[in-house]
């Protein structure tokens, strides 16, 4: 639900009469989202008998794990106003640091694993860091990272496709009812990320920190290790899908996420989560993937073309963020 909260409340325990966090203005934006998720299955199956389906649905569900976390990171990452523009390189960079202890140091797939989720949450460390220390817009920082990280992932690969065969198989084959370990992993991520910016104290002071920093310090909260920490919790989590990509295609291709921030972008802001900073939801973001995964399932089913998915999903971002520009000057006046 999207989560508001005032600075006062920050160090002060709500009253017992007060809703908690998350429960004010969700309504009716689940409704919108809802809405228009229902909308866009009706009309894709009114334009394709093949799309409503239960093979759709359990493809669509398969297919965006690295998505629905990777969003769940950014959905931090714009509540105390930042940007990450790097998670795609930091995938591949993870991916490549999981390819090279795999292939040359036959290190068993579980550390191997952990290897490159511990690279990808370095260098998010190391954005959030940078940001943080000399005060260097996230925008700025993230775009100079996404050229590191991809470098640093030519590098260990030697350019090339890494093939790891079936080691990290089990993430992506359907245990029941077609649905993959990844996805159901997915959704506990969602449900512990909701948990924490809803029902903590960590989670409120996020909100503090994108909704005035300069207030949250002067009552007493050093904002700086909240970021770097909401910095490496995104690079964790573009470790994460790192691995579901391997899953699918049971290699480390150093090409992979190329452009896939701006798919995670469009998903939290079409779930209604401020550019601006001090308003968002996971649970909502969610629905952003779905939203954007049914869309492009759909306009492939129906057999647009390429420029034309493009135009529709480009269209669509630019109404996602001229809503949310018009919600924030609505709660501004």
């Amino acid at each position: 639900m999207t989560v508001e909260t005032s600075l006062p409340t920050l160090q002060n325990e709500p009253p017992k009469n007060a809703k908690p966090l998350g429960t004010r203005l969700g309504l009716s934006n689940y409704l919108g989202l809802l809405g228009a998720l229902l909308g866009m299955i009706v009309l894709f199956s009114l334009l394709s008998s093949h799309f409503l389906t239960y093979d759709t649905f359990s493809t669509i569900a398969n297919q965006i794990p690295d998505l629905v976390v990777m969003s769940i990171g950014m959905t931090f990452v714009l509540i105390i106003a930042g940007i990450d523009l790097s998670v795609g390189s930091v995938l591949a960079l993870g991916a490549a640091l999981t390819s090279v202890a795999a292939l040359q140091w036959h290190w068993p797939a579980l550390p191997a694993a952990l290897l490159g989720m511990a690279g990808a949450t370095l260098t998010g460390c190391v954005t959030g860091a940078i940001t943080v220390a000399w005060r260097i817009p996230s925008f700025i920082v993230s775009l100079g990272v996404l050229e590191a990280a991809r470098g640093l992932a030519y590098q260990l690969t030697n350019s090339r496709t890494a093939y790891i065969g079936d080691a990290f198989d089990f993430l992506s084959n359907p245990v029941a009812f077609g649905i993959s370990p990844a996805f159901i992993i997915a959704i506990v991520v969602m449900v512990a990320a909701q948990f924490v910016l809803t029902r903590t104290v960590f989670g409120r002071y996020l909100v503090g920190i994108g909704t005035n920093e300069e207030a949250v310090r002067l009552a007493g909260v050093n904002p700086r290790p909240y970021k770097i920490a909401v910095f490496a919790m995104m690079g964790l989590l573009a470790g994460l899908a790192s691995l579901f990509q391997i899953s699918r295609l049971e290699a480390a291709d150093p090409n992979a996420g190329q452009g896939i921030e701006l798919q995670v972008i469009a998903a939290v802001v079409i779930g209604g989560t401020s550019l601006m900073g001090g308003r968002g939801s996971v649970t909502s973001t969610f629905f952003g993937v779905l939203i954007i995964s049914v869309l492009a399932a759909g306009l492939a089913q129906i057999g647009a073309t390429e420029p034309t998915k493009r135009i529709i999903t480009g269209a669509v971002i630019v109404v996602a963020v001229v809503l949310d520009t018009y919600r924030s000057r609505r709660r501004a006046g």
